[in-house]
């Protein structure tokens, strides 16, 4: 167990050990802790071990402080592991044998409730001082404008105190936040150089033009530090590398701040309040380093001060938070309309996406009772392939065989699932398979697909304007798709009127379509079907199944796994009409055992009715189909 302690007018820090139960800090020389200074008392305070942890009782006539809270003569107050107390002109911090901090996430947790709190404040005062603006007139372009907004901000945060050495906790945080945001942005750099068409470039506005030579060589020093005690350089893999970021990287932090002296804690502070008040003021606010984190999937901002996000299929709270209402709602506005979108109160409600493909839902007030809602669906940095997802234990090597097959021999696959389950990533990872030379239309709601294709033509349907006019839905596109020639249409998502043109187009010539759909499995893909095609026109129930048999050859089920993994559980044929029941036969090809890891996605023994196609033109091998 250590102390660290050191006066505020000097860099270097000492350590003590405590080796019993009673600590003494004053100037005397009998103290277990000397602090020579004549502004200290000589018996100016002891700390104790109890039961509950650390307690101080102040002995000094001027008081001290312990993470900000003024404690004065007589008084008692616990000490938690990394609080910093504050006896003028001296800082003291208590560090465990293990990690730095043995309540590291809620001290973290309150520590970015202060952040945001303290970016709120800095924004108000600068809309009083400045003329922000819109980002319409690109003003990100502008140096003497980008340079102005800077300076402005150093000037707010130094008369907020931010920086006093006597508030470290806050200072060290923020600084430990532009640290960590440099080891990624590093990170995604090196991406860059090895692979073409990263997503999530660098913003423009990211330059720092007030930016120190001297101040920025010392952060690189730190950082390279950093990077070699969190071994990033081990690994060539992003996921593992973000993986040892998120789990090393604060303890590594405290260690450097021990040798961190005042100026340069400084510099970095307002490196990192640049950023994210540039952030807000040109950008996505406090989404902008969640949608540049590789590892993070979903983005769900409940109100201003609660974002959540999904990471491995777990749900956590990011700590991030908006300043208001006003700031998240001008993020959504200039989300929408980059894609000529837009959501206001009249039409409150809005599906979009960003640059890279992202979906995007926003929905705001009167809908929305607490306050804009925001739920992004992120890209992955790099496009996932079957190889992948057989990696993933998404789906075996013998199922991705068979499915590459039935795509080449343009069998029409209808692909299902929950949301969130991968159906729109399996689709991707399907047309993999679709020959270059087909000529392939896509109908999305918005465009998120990535067909790595060469002959592709691509639509997204276009919600009413002003007047309540100029709608252009799937129903629409789909039926215009039927007039462009295709020989294969990928439809985003079946949820409406067009699953009616999707089955008659799979039914008309237009083989080797895919498309997905929300169900739970194969027999209720069947009855999401019938209530979709009667939505577009009263037909004979008998007749909706026809045109099911007919037109769909294979369905593939997706499910995510309690861990949030995801997973085919069943491939399954529609063989054809029952005539004697009514209804559709199915055959399961494929089901999903219960075992350990989530099961495994093993074959039922019946064979499809295209299966000697399949062998006889070499595209399965039987015997090695179902070892």
């Amino acid at each position: 167990m250590k102390i660290w302690y050191n006066n505020i007018a000097e860099s270097r820090r000492f350590a003590a050990e405590i080796a019993g139960d009673r600590l003494r800090i004053g100037s005397g020389s009998s103290n277990d802790i000397v602090l020579d200074s004549g502004f200290v008392a000589r018996e100016a305070a002891v700390i104790t071990r109890g039961h509950d942890g650390w307690e101080l009782l102040v002995l000094g006539r001027n008081g001290c402080e312990v993470s900000q809270k003024q404690v004065a003569l007589g008084q008692r107050c616990a000490v938690p592991f990394g609080a910093t107390i504050s006896i003028f002109p001296y800082l003291l911090t208590i560090e465990s044998d293990g990690t730095p901090h043995d309540i590291e996430p809620d001290r973290r947790a309150q520590l970015d409730t202060d952040v945001s709190e303290l970016i709120r404040d800095v924004h108000v005062r600068l809309l009083a001082e400045m003329d922000l603006g819109s980002v319409s007139d690109q003003r990100y372009d502008d140096d003497r404008y980008l340079l102005s907004l800077e300076r402005n901000i150093d000037e707010i945060v130094r008369l907020s105190k931010v920086v006093d050495p006597f508030r470290p906790p806050l200072s060290n945080h923020i600084a430990g936040q532009w640290l960590r945001g440099m080891l990624i942005e590093r990170l995604l750099e090196q991406v860059g150089k090895q692979e073409a068409g990263v997503l999530n470039q660098r913003s423009h506005w990211s330059r720092c033009l007030s930016a120190v030579p001297q101040r920025e060589e010392e952060v690189v020093v730190i950082a390279n530090h950093a990077w070699d005690e969190l071994q990033l350089a081990s690994t060539s893999d992003l996921s593992r590398q973000m993986e040892l970021i998120e789990e090393g990287y604060w303890p590594t932090w405290e260690r450097a701040t021990r040798e961190l002296y005042q100026d340069l804690r400084e510099y970095m502070v307002l490196r990192q309040v640049r950023k994210q008040i540039k952030d807000i003021v040109f950008g996505y606010g406090p989404l902008e380093d969640l949608l540049r984190t590789p590892t993070i999937t979903e983005i769900m901002v409940v109100n201003r001060d609660r974002i959540y996000i999904e990471r491995k299929g777990v749900v956590e709270n990011s700590g991030r938070q908006f300043i208001s209402d006003e700031v998240t709602l001008a993020v959504i506005e200039r989300i929408v309309s980059k894609v000529g979108r837009r959501i206001d109160k009249s039409q409150p409600l809005v599906d979009a996406r960003l640059t890279d493909g992202s979906r995007v839902n926003a929905v705001i007030p009167p809908l929305a009772v607490s306050g804009p809602c925001l739920t992004i669906r992120k890209f992955p940095l790099h496009r996932l392939t079957i190889d992948n997802l057989i990696d993933y234990g998404t789906l075996t090597a013998t199922v991705a065989r068979f499915l590459r097959a039935a795509v080449i021999k343009r069998k029409n696959i209808l692909i299902a699932g929950g949301t969130g389950s991968g159906k729109t990533t399996l689709l991707n990872c399907l047309s993999e398979y679709i020959p270059d030379k087909e000529r392939i239309v896509t109908v999305e709601d918005t465009a998120e697909l990535q067909l790595q294709k060469e002959h592709v033509v691509r639509m997204e349907t276009k919600p009413a304007n002003i007047e309540g006019a100029g709608a252009y839905t799937i129903h629409d596109l789909v039926k215009n798709a039927l007039r462009m020639r295709p020989d294969r249409i990928v439809v985003g998502e079946c949820r409406g009127p067009e699953a009616l043109d999707m089955l008659q187009a799979m039914n008309t010539g237009h083989d080797g379509s895919l498309t997905t759909i929300h169900a739970n499995n194969a027999e209720d893909v069947i009855l999401r079907l019938e209530v979709l095609v009667l939505s577009a026109a009263d037909l004979p129930i008998v007749s909706v199944h026809r045109q099911i048999a007919s037109a769909i050859d294979l369905v593939v089920q997706l499910g995510r796994l309690r861990d949030g993994r995801r997973k085919v559980t069943q491939v399954t044929e529609f063989v054809a009409m029952d005539e004697t029941n009514g209804g559709v036969r199915t055959r399961d090809l494929f089901q999903l055992e219960a075992g350990r890891d989530g099961g495994e996605l093993r074959p039922t023994g019946q064979l499809p009715t295209f299966m000697g196609e399949l062998v006889e033109e070499g595209w399965i091998d039987l015997q090695d189909f179902y070892r």
